[in-house]
């Protein structure tokens, strides 16, 4: 398996190029865009597409970027290292939320302003969104505690509809370690009041098996956490 090495350059233009196809499939949604502008989106888009397709598949090497993962130290209020590919806070990631996560004491902390291709209802967002900033946020509290787990279970209160286009302020925080399990909560707040809070037990699994690569032709398995 040939292992992908991103250079400096590279990765920059990767994540120059998910910010702007994130940001295009909030404007195409947010704006009256003409059937005449549409067509050469689309068109110029699947001409590039095509083009991307034919430089080969791109492999990682799932052992390095996990333990990487839990061996970095995080001061505080620095951001915690992660997969830069992530749907949730990957820069890597054209589909993304673009979710960024800092350490604040032994809590994960986020701010998000969730564009229009996220919404569930007009001006809303997705309650599966939601639910994904949790996972994503508890998730990074493995990190801060050098807890490599999968996510055992996740339950989401919504208190109220969380807006998108405005600043949302999230925390998580461990509640409880039990053996194997690590119990956490966490909330997002818009303005000071709260929109939604969660509950999520994680269960500790061995770095060798998280980083494995599971599937039989050689692509990585499943990374979570």
């Amino acid at each position: 398996m040939t292992v992908s090495r991103d250079d400096g350059d590279t990765a920059a233009a990767r994540v120059r190029a998910a910010a702007a196809l994130r940001e295009l499939g909030h404007v195409l949604l947010a704006n009256e865009v003409d059937a005449r502008l549409l067509e050469r989106i689309a068109t110029e888009l699947a001409a590039l597409t095509r083009q991307a397709a034919g430089a080969g598949d791109r492999h990682r090497d799932v052992a390095t970027l996990t333990r990487r993962m839990f061996a970095t130290e995080v001061a505080d209020r620095d951001p915690v290292v992660h997969f830069d590919e992530c749907f949730v806070c990957g820069p890597w990631n054209p589909l993304g939320i673009g979710l960024e996560v800092t350490r604040e004491g032994d809590d994960a902390v986020a701010s998000v302003v969730l564009g229009h291709a996220f919404e569930g209802g007009p001006g809303m967002a997705h309650g599966g969104v939601v639910a994904a900033l949790f996972d994503d946020l508890l998730g990074y509290l493995l990190t801060l505690h050098r807890f490599p787990a999968f996510t055992g279970e996740l339950t989401v209160r919504y208190h109220r509809p969380t807006p998108i286009e405005r600043r949302l302020q999230l925390r998580g925080r461990v509640v409880e370690h039990q053996g194997r399990q690590l119990v956490t909560d966490g909330e997002v707040q818009v303005d000071g009041m709260v929109v939604a809070t969660a509950q999520a037990t994680f269960v500790r699994i061995d770095t060798d098996r998280l980083a494995a690569d599971r599937v039989a032709d050689g692509r990585p398995g499943d990374e979570r956490r």
